[in-house]
């Protein structure tokens, strides 16, 4: 299958390099390939220049976002940053008419002024925007009517998204939540050729709103394992 991948960050990466494995044709769209090739420093997480991973992982074709969308067959998945997404994805709706596009960005707000901060090891603990009544998912689908928009890999780091194994043998559980049960179906596969056993949909798109809030909650946890950053563990449904 020809698959996207919207961004070029770490978390993109741990897809695209995880796709390729598995045999999958893979796209990855960014803002602007050129400045994107360009780029000689690591990015703001310490991630190498892209121009390096893709001379290790041949075979990638990097285009801009519409161009990379438009040619997914089925399947897209979004690395693009909370903050940026719902601009981003709107200017191609289009071409992701008829598409399945999962979600997994947090919509972190970064450089705010809390009136009781939350200090981390990297600063101060970025605010969720929205929260509570709304969620980044919804926001999507919603300027996104024509495209089956899934929230899922947001509870975990992308690096064990797509390595379950690597936590506890892989005994955990990843979650999904949409309006389109195709969408989710095709998600779970995916989901299922990475590796995970235990894929608990959680219903209908609303839902996104607890998986983003959770991010605090695994932050947490990773500060309480002396993980400063990231978080190489993962949550297990007991029933």
């Amino acid at each position: 299958m020809k698959i996207a991948v919207l961004g070029t960050g770490g978390g993109a990466r741990c897809h695209i390099a995880k796709l390729l494995e598995l045999g999958h044709e893979v796209v990855v769209g960014t803002r602007d390939p050129q400045a994107t090739l360009a780029r000689t420093e690591p990015d703001m997480m310490g991630n190498p220049p892209f121009q390096q991973f893709l001379a290790e992982h041949p075979g990638i074709t990097l285009l801009p976002f519409g161009e990379a969308a438009a040619a997914a067959d089925e399947l897209v998945i979004s690395g693009i940053d909370g903050h940026n997404a719902v601009a981003a994805l709107t200017v191609i709706a289009d071409q992701l008419t008829g598409k399945t596009l999962i979600d997994y960005a947090v919509p972190f707000v970064y450089q705010h002024e809390p009136e009781h901060p939350w200090p981390t090891p990297w600063g101060i603990m970025p605010k969720l925007e929205p929260v509570d009544t709304d969620s980044l998912g919804e926001q999507i689908q919603r300027a996104l009517p024509r495209t089956r928009v899934v929230k899922s890999f947001v509870t975990q780091e992308q690096s064990t998204v797509v390595n379950p194994a690597g936590v506890g043998g892989g005994d955990h559980t990843m979650f999904v939540a949409g309006d389109h049960a195709d969408a989710k179906q095709q998600t779970a596969a995916l989901l299922k050729s990475y590796g995970w056993t235990d894929i608990l949909d959680l219903g209908p798109l609303v839902a996104a709103r607890g998986m983003e809030m959770y991010a605090h909650m695994h932050s947490a946890i990773g500060f309480g394992l002396g993980q400063q950053f990231g978080g190489h563990f993962g949550i297990k449904v007991v029933r």
